[in-house]
């Protein structure tokens, strides 16, 4: 391939969560693997310059910024395919399961999940319709479909048939940062963050898919059986529909307890994980679910939801609860904290899980996609 286009507008320093994260993961390596190949990355408003992996990089911004559904098919449909001309890309990647209707070129579209199929109440209304009437127009008009688990691979088969042929799944990973500290380094993470008190961590958008109010339930229930001082770390931005979990967190009974760090750099998320006493990830639904990868590789135990792609992704390796079940999620908390045996099988059996995934061959695994989707 002599050049590829790279919508990149998830590329920000100051958020890069789930979708930016798979993009600059991947890119970052086929960049400087594929010397040959010119990468064209298509931004919508200033980028920064550590996204810039390579001298083939080339960066393009196309403004106006892309924030509302007129101002997606604008961008996408009008402003990037007049702006792409002059450089005839042989593949656009489409990353956040948006994509062209009017290119010409051929297109990869990443569709992480299909959140908005099973719980669209979680979706911000003017993105519901946005999903709801062009993802099937998405799909029919690419050639290729990427998607992060087996479990959404069967998801898109089972809600848009005629895209089955054409998915392939390439998995996420966690960064070589996420591993375990030693005893005294763990013990400093505690004394900064939880007034040198074990922890229970929770990562993810503060909105409601990630449930962190049953969490808080859940959080109750183990407090009322251990009267332990255990606490519990909240990391992530707040997202969207989060003013009634703000609400209820500031009248809650154990508010003490409850660290609220907001959206923190790798390298404070890589120490807070790797000292967790267990991370707690009770989303309703995910496409993947990277923070349980993290967790396994830095030595962390897991109690993550049994819905979604999350029983693949852990595999035998986490203790599962239904996301709407606080008794049965306390119980796994109360499991974990009272049996050290079985909290230890699950930190060996996760390292093991998390060996699974990379980076390195999720790269691999993207650019045979691309090579495919030219000879066709």
């Amino acid at each position: 391939m002599k050049c590829v286009a790279l919508n990149a507008r998830f590329l920000r320093a100051d958020v890069l969560e789930g979708y930016g994260n798979y993009v600059h993961e991947i890119f970052k390596r086929l960049v400087l693997q594929h010397p040959e190949t010119n990468f064209i990355f298509i931004f919508d408003r200033p980028y920064d310059e550590a996204f810039i992996t390579g001298s083939n990089v080339i960066p393009l911004v196309i403004t106006p910024a892309a924030r509302h559904a007129l101002s997606f098919k604008y961008w996408y449909d009008v402003k990037v395919p007049l702006a792409l001309r002059k450089y005839s890309p042989d593949v656009l990647v489409q990353p956040y399961g948006f994509a062209s209707l009017t290119s010409k070129i051929p297109q990869l579209l990443v569709v992480h999940d299909l959140a908005f199929k099973h719980h669209p109440s979680f979706i911000p209304k003017h993105h519901l319709y946005y999903y709801r009437y062009f993802t099937p127009r998405f799909l029919k008009k690419v050639q290729s479909i990427v998607t992060v688990s087996e479990f959404s691979k069967a998801d898109i088969a089972q809600h848009y048939p005629f895209a089955a042929a054409k998915t392939t799944v390439v998995y996420n990973a966690a960064k070589p940062g996420f591993q375990p500290l030693v005893f005294a380094e763990r013990q400093a993470i505690k004394t900064q963050y939880a007034n040198g008190c074990e922890y229970f961590l929770f990562v993810g958008g503060i909105h409601p898919r990630k449930n962190l109010l049953n969490l808080l339930k859940a959080f109750t229930i183990f407090k009322k059986w251990q009267k332990s001082n255990m606490k519990l770390l909240v990391v992530g931005r707040l997202a969207w529909q989060y003013n009634d979990i703000i609400e209820k967190l500031d009248s809650y009974k154990h508010r003490e307890d409850v660290v609220l760090l907001d959206y923190v750099s790798d390298a404070v998320l890589q120490n807070v994980m790797a000292a967790a006493y267990a991370l707690i990830y009770p989303s309703f639904f995910e496409g993947f679910g990277v923070p349980v990868i993290e967790a396994m590789q830095s030595g962390t135990p897991v109690i993550c939801s049994n819905t979604g792609s999350l029983p693949e992704i852990a595999g035998n390796a986490a203790l599962l609860a239904a996301p709407d079940d606080v008794k049965e999620l306390a119980q796994q908390m109360q499991l974990i904290y009272k049996d050290e045996i079985k909290r230890n099988q699950l930190i060996d059996a996760g390292r093991l899980q998390a060996a699974k995934f990379s980076w390195e061959a999720s790269a691999e695994s993207f650019w045979e996609v691309m090579q495919q989707l030219t000879k066709k």
